[in-house]
């Protein structure tokens, strides 16, 4: 009698960033538009942010269809069709409901069925998680084409009466296509995710009082089911948290600041941005930076950046590029790529 076959050793693949999309709404809100909703100035929120514009979506739109836009993009620049793709993610911390998920839709809307496809949740930290799970879908052999998507419509959920927050972010979504190539030298070098709940009361969305932390009355802005923030708190853990990740993901490869092409971070705030690139000792010009633009997209943010720097060719074939996140949760993501 025979015992099962032993399944063949799988053969390494690296891992290719094959194309890019984002996608971002018609409506720009500038900041001269919010001195008419809230108490606040235009020099007031660019010393403190960086942000000058952001995107908001109007009427029916849902993330699912800023996703889909995206999707398609990077698809007709990976010269791909959606039947290629066998694997889906979407980051999204506004999904359209809490069932189906988010990346079903997306699937539907671009043609893609019987894709597979799931969401997952970790704000702003989200399009680094994907990009690490999907890298690591196609290093396993398991899966060779995978679509990962940052879409969020944050619109949906601030307080527009509370200005330390309306004033921050943006809806939009990005997307990547990954796909498995012979170079195993290409793709993920180094990845990691952290996360600490006992801190996440500085930032998150409570549905009804019993999700409130203690003392909340301090910074509580009064209607559930939308963001709440301690900016203070939130900067400070920005700030740590970001330049110790490029520093660990730099020492794990063996690499300096001087080999990189690129700091691919979320856009969270400026200040926080320019603090870390300062500790590290890169550049201005190895930081990505479109949050004057943008604002805070969440889940959207990173993958943005990746798409302006491929597409103005800031970054090329072979370079390695850091990916960096941070979040709610309060979550972080790094991964060190070779493009």
């Amino acid at each position: 009698m025979t015992g099962p076959r032993r399944p063949a050793a799988r053969k390494a693949v690296g891992v290719r960033l094959a194309g890019t999309g984002m996608a971002v709404p018609d409506k720009i809100l500038t900041n001269e538009d919010l001195t008419r909703i809230v108490e606040t100035s235009d020099e007031w929120i660019t010393q403190r942010t960086g942000i000058k514009t952001r995107r908001i979506v109007e009427g029916n739109t849902k993330t699912s269809d800023l996703a889909a836009q995206a999707t398609k993009q990077a698809l007709q620049n990976a010269g791909l069709a959606p039947s290629d793709l066998d694997l889906l993610i979407c980051a999204t911390m506004t999904p359209d409901m809490i069932c189906p998920a988010t990346a079903c839709q997306v699937v539907r809307k671009i043609g893609a069925i019987p894709c597979g496809a799931f969401d997952i949740n970790i704000a702003c930290t989200g399009f680094v998680a994907a990009l690490n799970l999907a890298s690591n879908c196609i290093a396993s052999g398991h899966h060779r084409t995978v679509a990962i998507l940052g879409a969020d419509t944050l619109s949906k959920i601030v307080n527009w009466e509370d200005r330390r927050t309306c004033i921050l972010f943006g809806d939009a979504a990005s997307c990547a296509i990954l796909t498995a190539c012979d170079d195993v030298t290409r793709g993920s070098l180094y990845q990691s995710l952290g996360s600490d709940a006992e801190r996440g009361e500085v930032l998150y969305v409570p549905r009804d009082a019993s999700d409130l932390p203690p003392g909340a009355g301090e910074t509580f802005s009064g209607k559930y089911n939308t963001l709440q923030m301690d900016g203070r708190a939130v900067y400070k853990f920005a700030v740590t948290v970001l330049a110790e990740s490029v520093e660990r993901a730099l020492a794990a490869c063996d690499l300096t600041a001087d080999d990189i092409a690129m700091v691919i971070p979320h856009q969270s705030n400026i200040r926080m941005l320019q603090s870390s690139w300062k500790r590290l000792g890169f550049p201005e010009d190895k930081i990505k930076i479109n949050i004057d633009r943008y604002g805070n997209t969440s889940a959207a943010s990173a993958g943005i950046c990746l798409h302006e720097c491929l597409s103005d060719g800031s970054v090329r074939k072979g370079d390695y590029v850091v990916f960096v996140a941070q979040g709610g949760g309060l979550s972080w993501g790094t991964n060190l790529w070779r493009l």
